[in-house]
């Protein structure tokens, strides 16, 4: 639940950049960041003293296939063996092994994971969340009301974007792309995708176009799984910036995972790269569910949106997780070979403000005038931020406390 009147005071706040503050907070906006002890607090205000301890933006998930989470006891592990083992070569084996898990949906039994979820994001500061939920043949639209429902629960305490997700694909599964369009219909947000799945180039492509005309005719946003695997023959990244600059979808679509743009040859990969950034393409990377990455430094560099993502939750493609993006740019920290201390600021941004623009989140941002959304941590370091990975000592929306 959300306590406190809505006039508040974080005190002794520190902010990434250095300087401590004092941030006020009145009518859900931060009103003034202020040199610590410059600004009283006005009376009766809440105060919450954050004693030198950062205060950041809350944390930004990506990319959350929510209607499997702890799913995986319901199938074991043949599918999360074919996905991970030998660099991922076998990870589309991986997606058709984990069909076997829609056998045993419900709503009922899929939602009591699905509160939890978001409840353990809640408390680790994640606010906001980009949800996959599957509709295909197998599970039909069974996935998607269990997130519905799990979002209208949470609404006013954490955002819940949500991604009707042909996992299957469109043509190797005939009548999922019906069912995204009634996912739509009943209240789901983002058209998905998962185009390198699909049998051949052409049948790749033609997944693509289907999703950003989609996209186009609902103006709605558009996200893909695009490339999942070490092998540079695949291109649907590249396919789904191209469609958008063809539907006018710019600034509306994002690529979760795009590993095999890791194996292009440089100019190739740069090509893919620019025209990414050309066309407002967010990329989100997951490298601790897999032992290949897209090239999340030469992405920033280059100025494209970045993001990390959670992913899976004990399913049939990671056995662990809690939702905390600190744990997970901790783990990508080593995985991305990125810690120091430049690199361990690029880690934070990769789940705040970056992620944040990846989604397109209007107003995001610690700033006066910016909503009143905040984490007050104990850690006083970006480096303590990461190392501890701790859950945030105090969470705020709308400048009341969550809790």
């Amino acid at each position: 639940m959300i306590s406190g009147p809505a006039d508040l005071v974080v005190t002794g706040a520190r902010l990434r950049s250095g300087p401590v503050v004092d941030v006020h907070c009145a009518g859900g906006r931060v009103t003034a960041l202020a040199p610590a002890g410059e600004l009283p607090a006005p009376p009766g205000a809440v105060v919450v003293e954050a004693d030198g301890g950062l205060v950041t933006e809350p944390f930004v998930d990506a990319h959350l296939h929510l209607d499997k989470v702890r799913t995986l006891p319901l199938i074991g592990d043949a599918a999360l063996q074919a996905y991970t083992a030998d660099g991922m070569t076998g990870s589309a084996r991986g997606i058709d092994l984990a069909r076997a898990v829609k056998a045993h949906y419900s709503v009922d039994r899929l939602l009591p994971a699905i509160r939890q979820a978001l409840a353990d994001g809640e408390r680790h500061g994640v606010l906001h969340v980009q949800a996959f939920a599957d509709v295909d043949t197998a599970a039909g639209l069974v996935g998607v009301q269990a997130v519905l429902t799990a979002r209208e629960e949470f609404r006013g305490r954490v955002d819940v974007s949500v991604v009707a997700f042909p996992q299957d694909g469109v043509l190797r599964d005939p009548g999922a792309a019906g069912l995204v369009e009634e996912a739509l219909a009943i209240g789901a947000d983002v058209v998905g995708g998962i185009p390198w799945t699909e049998e051949s180039a052409a049948e790749q492509e033609a997944h693509v176009e289907w999703a950003c005309a989609l996209a186009a005719r609902l103006g709605r946003r558009v996200a893909m799984l695009t490339d999942d695997a070490p092998d540079p023959a695949f291109d649907t990244t590249r396919m789904l910036a191209v469609a958008m600059r063809r539907h006018g979808l710019a600034g509306r679509g994002v690529a979760c995972h795009a590993r095999a743009l890791g194996h292009y040859e440089p100019a190739r990969q740069t090509a893919v790269l620019e025209l990414a950034r050309e066309v407002g393409l967010g990329l989100v990377s997951d490298p601790h569910t897999g032992s290949v990455a897209l090239p999340v430094e030469r992405a920033v560099a280059l100025g494209l949106a970045v993001a990390l993502g959670q992913d899976d939750i004990e399913d049939a493609y990671y056995p662990f997780g809690r939702h905390s993006l600190l744990e997970v740019a901790f783990l990508a920290a080593h995985l991305l070979d990125m810690r120091t201390g430049p690199q361990q600021e690029v880690l934070v941004d990769l789940v705040t403000t970056s992620a944040a623009r990846v989604l397109g989140l209007a107003g995001y941002g610690l700033r006066a005038g910016g909503p009143a959304d905040l984490l007050v941590h104990d850690a006083g370091r970006t480096v303590d931020l990461l190392a501890r990975h701790a859950a945030p000592r105090v969470v705020l929306r709308a400048g009341r406390v969550l809790g």
